[in-house]
């Protein structure tokens, strides 16, 4: 009843001679999304905290993972003893366990610094908005 007609990429019938290189270009560049967007970013911050972690000194307060709070009292290569009291209560945590470093009052303004900038962006978008409308006009 109805006849239907398939045309091809290249215009030949059972041609194929063009899928195989735009598949490897699509596996490329998704590779380069993933890496630039992922693994990069990813390793960054694991170099920034190591770094955090190996310039820890004798005093410094900081935050565990877990939420203790102490002030340094000696470190070694793996491991950072810390008092958590007034008491003198020590504490042995491996390095990596270390969240923040500096006071709470330090480490609550690093934290509200960041969605500041942010927020700071989203409100000069509106502002730009209505720039370019009243520009329009």
């Amino acid at each position: 009843m109805f006849d239907i007609a398939y045309a091809t990429a290249n215009g030949a019938a059972g041609g194929n001679g063009g899928g195989m290189g735009s598949t490897i270009i699509m596996i490329v560049v998704m590779v380069a999304v993933f890496y630039f967007l992922l693994i990069r970013p990813e390793n960054k911050r694991k170099k920034q905290a190591d770094a955090m972690r190996n310039s820890l000194k004798k005093g410094d307060y900081l935050t565990t993972i877990g939420g203790v709070y102490g002030r340094v009292v000696a470190i070694t290569d793996r491991t950072v003893v810390i008092e958590t009291s007034e008491d003198r209560v020590r504490v042995e945590f491996v390095k990596s366990a270390i969240g923040n470093v500096g006071t709470l009052d330090e480490q609550a303004a690093a934290q509200q610094r960041a969605p500041k900038k942010a927020k700071n962006a989203e409100e000069d978008a509106p502002a730009a908005i209505e720039e370019k409308k009243e520009s329009d006009e």
